[in-house]
């Protein structure tokens, strides 16, 4: 609940309750928060709990096409592409990491190209080479 609040924003939060509430009343207002947001929590959490007793097995049902929707969120256009070109399979896997672990299945790269032979710089007076493929 609280995922997106951060110390700056409870500094401020804390800053604002001091002249709104005064130190007197401070601590008494706190606890009144933490008491009724943990009140919220269990009313969450039973309200969960009883939908998923009296649905049974109907309550997976429900809630998969929610956590797709939950996926769009954290949508990754390179695991897409990778899912409908490869059939799933990701082609990093078997790669080995910087780390010398494996990604798991037995996927290998192809090989690298061969390295390029070394340019050496022009000569003075020679002309570049010319392509006319190229132009």
């Amino acid at each position: 609940m609280f995922d997106s609040i951060g110390w700056p924003e409870l500094l401020v939060l804390i800053v604002v309750g001091l002249f709104i509430l005064g130190p007197e009343r401070l601590p008494q207002g706190a606890a009144w928060l933490g008491k009724t947001v943990r009140q919220v929590k269990e009313y969450a959490t039973g309200a969960r709990e009883q939908i998923k007793s009296e649905l049974g097995p109907e309550f997976d049902e429900l809630r998969k096409p929610l956590e797709d929707l939950r996926g769009i969120r954290n949508f990754n256009p390179r695991t897409a592409v990778t899912k409908h070109l490869f059939d799933g399979e990701n082609p990093l896997d078997g790669i080995t990491n910087t780390n010398g672990s494996t990604n798991g299945s037995g996927y290998q790269p192809k090989p690298a190209d061969p390295p390029k032979p070394a340019q050496r710089p022009l000569a003075p007076g020679e002309r570049p080479p010319y392509d006319s493929d190229a132009t």
